[in-house]
C-alpha cells in the first residue's frame, strides 16, 4: 500500500538483518513499505530533486549487493575456513545469551563478518569478487557505516581479529599485531583511545569484545593512534621557498618512518585503519577538482602519501576505511560525485533510521494551523529560495537583518524548541536541547549570531549570550590540528582589574579551549554543559556527538545526499538503546530539521509531539568507602583434572 507519508519510520530490530524496507517512488511521490532488504546504493540530486518531495535518483552499489548473500549463506553455514581464534571470536560476538545486555547490531556484526570472509573464507567462495583499487600499491577495503551505527566497535573487533590471530598463528601471513589508526583531527583522535587495549574504558572490556581467556594475547599487540597531521611533510620544493637558514632536505623515508611510528618503526607488514575515511582519496590525475578547496586536497595528498611511504618502506598488509559518507570529489558537477569503488558493505542513513539506530528526523511546525502547505514546503530548502538565496550569499555586515523566512523558521522552530525545553527542565534533566545551525559563509553566521544575541528571533529562552556558542572555523581547525595537548595555563602577560590578575590564553589555549566546549555540549560538569545554540560554518566536525541536539537549521546549498547526510549526522546519536518489550524495537527519538531537503531519507509526517528527554539513567559503581569489603574472583582459564588410584578393601 502506498502513502504520501510514513506514520513510523522504524521497522526493523536493530539486532537482526532488516526485513523491510522503506521505497519511495518518484513518479508518484509516495512511499510503499516492501518486503526484504534494501539495496546497498546511494542517491544523487536530479535535475528537478531541488522540489521538497524528490529526493533524486537511486545508485546501486553491485559489488556490495553481490557479496551480501554470499557473507549470509557463510555465516548460516558455520564460517568455513575460519582459523580456530576467528570461530571462537565469531562465536563469542554472537552468543545474544552472554551478552544480553551488551548485544552487538547486525550491522556491526555484518561489517566484520565481511572483512573476514574477505580475508578468511575459502577462494571458491569469492569467485567473481574483485575489489577494485584506488590507484595505490596497497589493498583497501571500505566498510561504510552510518553515522551512530557503531563503527568504533568494529575496529575494536577488527583489531582483536588481526592481533590475536598473529599472536596465535605468528607464521600466518594474513594477520598482523600491528595496527595503525589514523583519525581526520584530535576530537575523534581522542575518542579512539578506547581502541587501546591497555587503556582506562577500553571496548575490548567495556563492550565484551574479547573474552578474558584472550585479553592476554591481544595486549601483546600495538596499536598507534595519531592524528592524520603527523603524516605531514615537506616536499623540497616547499623548503627551497622557505626563508630560513636550515637548509636541510626533506625527510627520507627512513627518517620519515621513525617520527611517524615511532615504537612501531621496526614493524613490517601494518594494518591500517581510516576513521573518516573520505577525507583520504587519490586526486584525479587528468585535471584538477573544481570546488575542492586546496587545504582539502593537501589533507587528502599528506594522509594518502603518507601511508604510500609507509608501504614503501615498512609495507601496508590491509588498509580498512571507515566512513558514513564514502565519496571523493570528482571534478565534476556536485551531482556526480564519486562513491569509493571500494566498498564492500553498506549499513546507509537509511538502514539505521528503519533500524532505530539513530534518531529520527522530521520537519514540525508549531503554529495556529494556519500555515499553508506551500509555507511549509519552503522549509524544507530555505536557502534555496528567492527571498533568502541572494541575501546569504553576499557579503554583509553582522548586525543586518536576515531575510524574512530566515527570522520566521527560526520562530517556527524555536517555538517547537521551547516546547522541548520546558518537557526536559520538567523531568529535571540537566543539560538543556540543543538547536545547531549549519551556515553558508562566515558572514551569514555572524547574522544569525547578532539575530540571536539581540532577541531579534523572538524566543527570548534561546536568545541567552552565555548560552550560545559560535564556532570560529578557523580556530577550531587549528585545535584539531594538534597531536598533543598541553593543559591551559596561565599566560605570562597580565593586566590588572580591580586589583585581580587576569588571565591571558595564547591563541593555541583560546582554540583549544572552544574545542573543549564545542566537544563537551550536553555533558554535565564540563564547558560546553550549558549550551543551547550552536553556530557553525560548513560543516561541524567528525567526532562532534552531541546526544542532546534536537533542532537543526541549515542555512546553505545542499546539492547532494553528501552534505545532507554530513550535517544531519551532527544531530542523530541516540540517548537511549533499550528495546521496548512489546514491540522489540527501539522507540523513536526525534530530531526536528528545517533548511535540509532531507528527503534524500525517508520521514516522518510532519505532526507529533517533540523531542522527548533522555530517559534517566542511574550510574551503578562501588562505594569508595566500602573498598575492604570488595570480594575477588580468581581469572580461571582452565581446569586441569588430576586422577589418582585409590585402594581400598
Amino acid at each position: 500500500m502506498s502513502k504520501t507519508t510514513i506514520d513510523q519510520l522504524i521497522i526493523n530490530s536493530p539486532y537482526e538483518e532488516p526485513k523491510h524496507y522503506w521505497s519511495y517512488d518518484r513518479e508518484t511521490r509516495t512511499f510503499s513499505l516492501k518486503e526484504g532488504r534494501r539495496p546497498a546504493g546511494y542517491v544523487i540530486a536530479s535535475e528537478s530533486s531541488r522540489a521538497f518531495d524528490d529526493p533524486g535518483i537511486f545508485i546501486e552499489i553491485p559489488i556490495v549487493n553481490k557479496i551480501r548473500p554470499r557473507v549470509k549463506a557463510w555465516r548460516e553455514a558455520g564460517y568455513a575456513g575460519v582459523t580456530g581464534i576467528t570461530k571462537r571470536l565469531l562465536e563469542h560476538w554472537n552468543n545474544s545469551e552472554e551478552r544480553e545486555f551488551r548485544r552487538f547490531f547486525f550491522c556491526q556484526l555484518e561489517a566484520i563478518e565481511t572483512l573476514i570472509w574477505l580475508n578468511e573464507a575459502p577462494d571458491s567462495e569469492k569467485v567473481g569478487i574483485e575489489i577494485p583499487s584506488d590507484g595505490g600499491e596497497f589493498r583497501r577495503l571500505c566498510s561504510k557505516m552510518a553515522t551512530g551505527s557503531g563503527k568504533t566497535i568494529v575496529m575494536a573487533m577488527l583489531i582483536a581479529w588481526q592481533v590475536i590471530n598473529k599472536v596465535t598463528y605468528p607464521q600466518d601471513a594474513r594477520f598482523s599485531k600491528n595496527i595503525f589508526v589514523i583519525a581526520p583531527g584530535l576530537t575523534v583522535k581522542s575518542r579512539l583511545q578506547v581502541l587501546e587495549p591497555s587503556g582506562k574504558n577500553n571496548y575490548y572490556e567495556e563492550f565484551n569484545v574479547v573474552p578474558v581467556a584472550l585479553l592476554d594475547k591481544l595486549r601483546q599487540g600495538k596499536v598507534l593512534i595519531r592524528n592524520w597531521h603527523t603524516l605531514n611533510w615537506e616536499t623540497e620544493e616547499k623548503l627551497a621557498k622557505k626563508k630560513s637558514v636550515d637548509k636541510r632536505g626533506a625527510k627520507s623515508d627512513e627518517a620519515y618512518i621513525r617520527e611517524v611510528l615511532g615504537e612501531m618503526a621496526s614493524a613490517q607488514n601494518i594494518v591500517v585503519i581510516n576513521d573518516e575515511a573520505h577525507h583520504a582519496w587519490r586526486i584525479p590525475a587528468e585535471s584538477k577538482i573544481k570546488g575542492v578547496s586546496k587545504e582539502d586536497i593537501e589533507e587528502a595528498t599528506k594522509w594518502i602519501g603518507g601511508l604510500d611511504r609507509i608501504h614503501k618502506t615498512r609495507g601496508v598488509l590491509n588498509c580498512y576505511d571507515f566512513s558514513a559518507t564514502p565519496f571523493a570529489p570528482s571534478g565534476k558537477k556536485s551531482s556526480e560525485e564519486a562513491l569509493f569503488d571500494w566498498i564492500v558493505s553498506d549499513f546507509g542513513l537509511n538502514d539505521a533510521i528503519e533500524s532505530g539506530l539513530v534518531k529520527t528526523p522530521r520537519v514540525v511546525v508549531r503554529d495556529d494551523g494556519k500555515l499553508t502547505k506551500d509555507y511549509k514546503s519552503r522549509l524544507y530548502h530555505i536557502y534555496n529560495d528567492p527571498d533568502v538565496k541572494e541575501d546569504l550569499s553576499r557579503k554583509a555586515e553582522g548586525h543586518e537583518t536576515l531575510p524574512d523566512l530566515v527570522i520566521n523558521g527560526y520562530y517556527l522552530l524555536g517555538k517547537d524548541w521551547l516546547e522541548t525545553a520546558k518537557k526536559w527542565e520538567n523531568s529535571k534533566f540537566p543539560t538543556p536541547p540543543v538547536m545547531i545551525t549549519v551556515a553558508n559563509r562566515t558572514e551569514t553566521a555572524a547574522r544569525v549570531h547578532y539575530a540571536f544575541e539581540h532577541k531579534k528571533i523572538r524566543i527570548d529562552e534561546l536568545c541567552i549570550p552565555e548560552q550560545i556558542l559560535h564556532i570560529d572555523s578557523k580556530v577550531l581547525e587549528i585545535a584539531e590540528a594538534q597531536e598533543e595537548v598541553s593543559p591551559i595555563e596561565e599566560n605570562a602577560d597580565e593586566e590588572e582589574q580591580n586589583d585581580e590578575p587576569v588571565k591571558k590564553l595564547s591563541k593555541k589555549e583560546q582554540a583549544e579551549f572552544l574545542r573543549r566546549t564545542v566537544d563537551t555540549v550536553g555533558q554535565v560538569g564540563k564547558e560546553g554543559e550549558h549550551i543551547q545554540k550552536v553556530i557553525s560554518v560548513g560543516m561541524l566536525s567528525e567526532g562532534w556527538d552531541a546526544k542532546t541536539v534536537t533542532h537543526i537549521m541549515g542555512l546553505r546549498a545542499f546539492s547532494s545526499q553528501l552534505l545532507c547526510e554530513q550535517v544531519v549526522g551532527r544531530g542523530l546519536r541516540r540517548t537511549s538503546y533499550e528495546i521496548n518489550p512489546k514491540t522489540g524495537l527501539f522507540d523513536a527519538e526525534y530530531v526536528n530539521i528545517f533548511g535540509v531537503p532531507f528527503t534524500f531519507l525517508p520521514h516522518e509526517s510532519t505532526d507529533g509531539p517533540p523531542p522527548p528527554p533522555p530517559s534517566p539513567k542511574t550510574k551503578i559503581e562501588p562505594v569508595k568507602e566500602k573498598v575492604q569489603f570488595e570480594i575477588r574472583w580468581p581469572n580461571i582459564i582452565r581446569i586441569n583434572h588430576s586422577y589418582k588410584p585409590t585402594l581400598t578393601r
